[in-house]
């Protein structure tokens, strides 16, 4: 048998796959080069290890590692339902963890900033796995400087609009910060799988998780495409948006969410739209059982890749009744 295995610092080219052993090997989320060479490359994917603004349990800075960890299975085969390996069609590299000081909190929105702000500035659109749900700030924030106030699909359980002030890193006030400055549109914006309360909506079009039980994802996507239509949409998944029976390595679980199948039916169907960007936060593996949590959180990030390697022409193949 020829040498194989370890493509994340073997591969030459971003477009490679090969077979490896799916309990072995160098880790990249899904088995993608690892590289801070980022000519050419259509998405990077990069992880911010941080959660010191957490508000109840944490462990999520140790999500990045679990996600790439769960991703392994999904480097084999080619995309479900889709019917085609993504990186045939669209470069995708491994950038890496940004480096955050959480002794020296201050630093920690600039060097999240400044570490999305030069990965978009080549081109490249982000997919970041989190890490604690503050980060979508500082993200938000580096979009917004190149493609002006987006419009923002936030999967959660929480609001994260609660009381703020312009300097506090806290994971539950950070997107009513980011729509008093203007970095998100509100009026073409949606919250989806709310299911704590807050006094005000503060513009947001709210598709709680009870709203989505009843009407089902096809009428979520409808609200969603009328509130954004081709306005850049940024995508931030806290995957406590999941019910905790699907999700339970999260640090402030709610009863009553989605399961795995809305979540992922969800990212499905938003093809159409204007994606620039996409986060998956909040894994937090002290408390997952058995990595279901890490694994949603891998499929879901998995599946927007092949929505952009639609876009980049990359053929769909069904095979069964989808």
């Amino acid at each position: 048998m020829s040498e194989t295995g370890d493509q994340a610092f073997r591969a030459t080219s971003n477009n490679e796959r090969w077979a490896e052993m799916t309990y072995g090997g160098a880790l990249s989320f899904l088995r993608r080069r690892m590289t801070r060479e980022l000519a050419g490359v259509d998405v990077v994917v990069s992880g911010v290890p941080y959660d010191a603004s957490v508000t109840y349990r944490p462990g999520c800075r140790l999500g990045p590692r679990a996600i790439r960890a769960a991703s392994v299975q999904l480097a084999e085969l080619k995309a479900f339902p889709f019917g085609f390996d993504p990186f045939e069609t669209l470069s995708v590299v491994d950038w890496g963890d940004c480096m955050v000081d959480p002794h020296h909190p201050e630093t920690v929105t600039p060097d999240i900033v400044d570490h999305a702000r030069k990965i978009i500035a080549t081109g490249a659109k982000m997919l970041t796995l989190g890490g604690d749900h503050y980060t979508s700030y500082p993200l938000l924030k580096a979009h917004a400087e190149k493609y002006g106030p987006v419009a923002l699909l936030q999967v959660d359980a929480h609001c994260d609009t609660w009381p703020d002030d312009p300097t506090r890193l806290d994971h539950g006030s950070m997107f009513g910060r980011a729509a008093a400055e203007g970095i998100i549109d509100v009026a073409k914006s949606t919250q989806l799988g709310l299911r704590t309360y807050n006094d005000s909506d503060h513009g947001f079009e709210i598709l709680t998780a009870p709203w989505v039980h009843r009407n089902g994802i096809d009428a979520a996507v409808k609200v969603i495409a009328e509130r954004a239509g081709n306005t850049p949409l940024y995508i931030s998944f806290d995957i406590d948006g999941l019910d905790p029976a699907f999700a339970p390595g999260t640090g402030t679980p709610v009863p009553g969410g989605l399961s795995s199948w809305q979540g992922l039916e969800l990212i499905r169907a938003l093809g159409p739209l204007n994606l620039i960007g996409m986060d998956v936060v909040e894994v937090s593996p002290p408390y997952d059982h058995a990595e279901i949590t890490a694994l949603a959180a891998a499929h879901i990030a998995h599946d927007w890749l092949c929505l952009l390697a639609a876009k980049a022409g990359a053929k769909p193949h069904a095979v069964g009744r989808l």
